[in-house]
């Protein structure tokens, strides 16, 4: 095994002093861009990782696994709601914890909106064994670096081929087959025939195979849809479903007969968008969401929805971490698919919860 790269490396790569080096992973805003990329770029390039404490750098150990995902908290939701809603992350955040406590290791998180500062993603790795991060959150280039010295597993979103990280360990949910399912019940078993979908599938990968599910499923039937999402949200936010909610009301002809959104709390904000307005759920229009967070049996009407294994994705995530940590056999990346089930609820018209019993993309 090769040796791993210091400090000293890094600042005779990148031709400056040991304190520069320092001040870069310490306090980022105090050197000059140039230098600061020129000091980042050295660091990928050799797969140089900051060690966090005196006790990594003696055992090579820390005893704490990390995850890097997106900030999805919802500026339109009160701090007090928080609760109620539990997000996605939140559900994945609990599965970790739960598994990474069996395995005797802490949990370190960083949540970031736009991703976070190089230096952030490196401050975290150099503090765990292992760092289970969130696609797209991390640039490649970044995980690169940290996948050659700390094992390193992607969750969510397809796996990419040729994108440089497809020698790690993957996690991912049944997107397409779930929104093509829960698609496939709004038309066949409703008979809607006017349907939207809320979503911006060109910045999230697992929104883009939603897309498709319900374009795969639109089409089979018949059903004639453009090729693009109905409304691009900006984010996946309460306020952004409710917006797409009253863009497409107003629109000529009215509302479709169903709002098929790409997640939960998109859903949530189009319901109460739609109350606002005067018109009854699932009557009017019918409503979808994706994930299965616990707020979508809360409001009124329930929320059909696809409920996705979150606690299983954080557990699945440290057992493949605690394995390449243990030296356990085998080099080839795990690829895993979990499945999704469907739960029909009233916002679709159903009874107050119809869930569907067969696994979906098992």
């Amino acid at each position: 095994m090769s040796t791993a790269p210091t400090v000293y490396d890094v600042a005779e790569r990148s031709g400056v002093s040991i304190a520069t080096v320092s001040r870069v992973y310490r306090n980022p805003d105090s050197v000059r861009a140039q230098t600061r990329e020129r000091v980042l770029a050295a660091a990928r390039d050799l797969g140089y990782v900051p060690s966090g404490n005196a006790r990594g750098l003696a055992s090579r150990s820390t005893g704490v696994l990390g995850l890097c995902f997106p900030d999805y908290a919802d500026p339109d939701t009160d701090a007090e709601d928080d609760d109620a809603a539990m997000l996605y992350s939140d559900q994945i955040i609990r599965g970790m914890e739960r598994a990474a406590r069996r395995h005797g290791y802490a949990l370190l998180i960083a949540a970031s909106l736009k991703g976070g500062p190089e230096s952030l993603v490196a401050k975290v790795a150099g503090r765990v064994d292992g760092f289970a991060v969130m696609a797209r959150t991390v640039p490649t280039e970044e995980l690169e670096g940290i996948s050659r010295r700390r094992p390193v597993v992607m969750l969510a979103g397809p796996r990419e081929e040729g994108d440089h990280l497809d020698h790690l360990d993957h996690i991912e949910v049944a997107n397409f087959d779930g929104q093509r399912e829960l698609t496939r019940h709004l038309i066949e078993d409703h008979g809607l025939r006017r349907l939207a979908f809320v979503g911006s599938a060109e910045e999230s990968p697992d929104v883009e195979a939603r897309f498709q599910g319900f374009l795969a499923a639109c089409r089979s039937a018949g059903v004639d849809t453009p090729g693009e999402p109905a409304v691009r949200a900006a984010m996946m936010t309460q306020a952004e479903g409710a917006r797409a909610a009253d863009a497409l009301c107003d629109r000529d002809g009215g509302p479709p007969q169903a709002l098929v959104c790409a997640n939960d709390q998109m859903a949530v904000g189009a319901l109460h968008a739609l109350e606002r307005r005067g018109l009854t759920v699932p009557d009017d229009v019918a409503v979808t969401g994706f994930d299965g967070i616990p707020l979508g049996r809360l409001v009124r009407p329930t929320l059909t929805t696809v409920r996705q294994p979150m606690l299983r994705m954080g557990e699945e995530a440290v057992e493949l971490l605690v394995r390449r940590l243990s030296g356990t056999p085998g080099t080839d990346p795990v690829s895993l698919m979990l499945p999704v089930t469907v739960a029909r609820r009233a916002s679709c018209g159903c009874g107050p919860e119809e869930q569907t019993s067969v696994a979906i993309g098992a």
